[in-house]
């Protein structure tokens, strides 16, 4: 007979958490109680190891009110007869940095990984496993958790270009990340309607491109509020939360988009159009015919200038340079534009038009300058139109068609197609009681549902090219924190699964089953989520 039969499930641990490991082996005839005076002992010769340390203690004492004691020690098979051990193994066998045991046992519970990633990753199954608000003791039935992820590159975008949110915001949103075992921040940073990131040898470029005069009120209603609306990230503050991301180990993805979508940028500097302005920081949604002159030479120095001042603040072996959305209309009737198409000999070749042909080029000079300093260039899947640079990696968004011309001429792939993975979209049918949306309708179901690998049309080779999954939140109608957290959850917890576990493993009716643990540790968080399941 068990011996939990009968106890306060809300004194007890469940191991089937967002997203489900790989593999959890349970024996419920033994449990190991958790309890005040506890230990959690770590590698202090690490300082990645410390850091995890104390995170773990402030998230057990978040949920549970436990106080568990920083037991520093550099070797093991210390004396402490009951503890959390976390536990640096030899170097890895070809295991993954994020792969993890978790094992509980008559001493206690036992954390092992190759790299302090995956110790941080078994923490936060060991964090979600927890009751929320428990009275000690909390009960443990003896397991063993094997766990890694399915795919190397699991993504969340927000773009802070329509509207602007706090470095502590940012914050808030990382956490989340990390929470879900996420690790890759899609950063969108400048658009039409903001210029977010200062870069210092353009000194007016970001005080002045970030503040639009008036913003329309919902969709384009001719309506404004009158109101200047402004705010961008110094490079301290990215630096900072650059910083902070990778102590979760989470890799920020910066965005500036090019050649369109920089209208902003181009109010500041209107010499950079094909017009020559003046342009004014937009102040409605959609996109503008206004875009860089492919034909000016100067344009090229003021991309090298920004993306060299972006490398320098952002790590990120991923630069993403946008380039979707980019109308043509101003570069088929600018001398400048068809001069530049005439001297590099562009011909419509009835696949890839001149205009699109010309985008490729700004791209083939931006994929060098950012290889001189080893970083690779991802862009969304418009980049395809004019034919693909050498290295480019290509986010598949008007559906998974262009991930999978990507895949098939062996470029590296990130899925994320608006009918699954847009959640500035609707997440209920009843949009009335909803906050107001760009449109559309992806439920958490859609989320759940949506296979990267899309093996009936992918060869297994092809499908190697696919790192990855990622959810994008735009915030076009998304002004407060309040309303992102609410877009962002639960899907969140969808896409994560998704991005974490094997085909085999999901089933929405299960995952319905744990969601509303996850529920309950938003709870404790103070972050709003819709209460809604379809």
């Amino acid at each position: 007979m068990s011996l939990l039969v009968g106890m306060s499930a809300r004194a007890q641990a469940d191991y089937r958490v967002v997203p489900l490991p790989r593999s959890i082996t349970i024996d419920t005839t033994r449990v190991f109680k958790l309890q005040t005076g506890m230990g959690i002992v770590y590698d202090e010769s690490v300082p990645a190891m410390q850091r995890n340390a104390e995170f773990l203690q402030q998230w057990v004492a978040e949920l549970t009110g436990l106080r568990l004691q920083l037991i520093p020690h550099p070797h093991r098979g210390t004396d402490l007869r009951c503890a959390i051990w976390l536990s640096l193994m030899d170097k890895p066998n070809r295991l993954p940095s994020e792969a993890y045991t978790l094992t509980v046992h008559k001493k206690g519970i036992t954390i092992q990984a190759h790299e302090p990633e995956g110790i941080f990753r078994g923490i936060q199954t060991l964090r979600k496993s927890l009751p929320v608000k428990a009275q000690a003791p909390i009960l443990f039935p003896y397991a063993t958790i094997n766990d890694s992820p399915r795919f190397s590159y699991r993504g969340v975008h927000l773009d802070c270009a329509r509207h602007f949110f706090s470095v502590d915001v940012i914050k808030r949103y990382l956490d989340l990340l990390a929470l879900h075992g996420c690790n890759q921040f899609h950063w969108h940073l400048t658009d039409d309607q903001g210029w977010r990131f200062e870069v210092k040898a353009l000194p007016d470029l970001a005080p002045k491109g970030s503040v639009r005069q008036q913003t329309v009120i919902s969709r384009n209603s001719g309506v404004f509020d009158g109101q200047p609306y402004g705010g961008y990230y110094t490079q301290d503050d990215c630096r900072e939360i650059v910083r902070y991301a990778a102590e979760r180990y989470i890799n920020i993805i910066p965005e500036i988009d090019l050649p369109g979508h920089m209208q902003a940028a181009l109010h500041v500097y209107p010499h950079l159009g094909c017009t020559g302005g003046p342009y004014e920081v937009w102040q409605v949604w959609g996109v503008s015919n206004d875009v860089l002159c492919a034909g000016n030479p100067e344009v090229l120095t003021f991309l090298k200038t920004v993306y060299g001042e972006l490398c320098d603040v952002f790590p990120s072996k991923f630069i993403h340079i946008g380039g979707d959305e980019c109308p043509k209309h101003r570069w088929k009737n600018c001398e400048k534009c068809q001069a530049k198409a005439r001297e590099l000999g562009l011909k419509d070749d009835g696949h890839h038009s001149i205009e699109n042909q010309l985008q490729t080029y700004i791209n083939r000079e931006m994929e060098q300058f950012l290889k001189q300093r080893g970083r690779t260039l991802i862009g969304w899947d418009e980049t395809l139109e004019g034919g693909l640079t050498t290295e480019a990696t290509v986010m598949s968004w008007r559906g998974i068609n262009g991930g999978i011309e990507a895949a098939r001429q062996h470029h590296h792939v990130i899925m994320t197609p608006t009918d699954y993975c847009y959640i500035d979209y609707y997440q209920l049918k009843n949009t009335w009681n909803e906050p107001l949306a760009i449109g559309g309708y992806v439920p958490l179901s859609k989320v759940y549902a949506f296979e990267p690998l899309v093996p009936e049309t992918l060869t297994e080779e092809e499908q190697q090219y696919i790192l990855g999954a990622q959810v994008n939140l735009w915030t076009e109608y998304v002004a407060a924190p309040d309303h992102l957290f609410y877009m962002l959850l639960p899907r969140l917890d969808a896409i994560s699964e998704v991005q974490w576990c094997r085909p085999q493993q999901k089933d929405f009716d299960d995952f319905k089953q744990r969601l509303p643990h996850m529920k309950q540790i938003y709870n404790i968080l103070g972050v709003r989520y819709c209460q809604g399941v379809e």
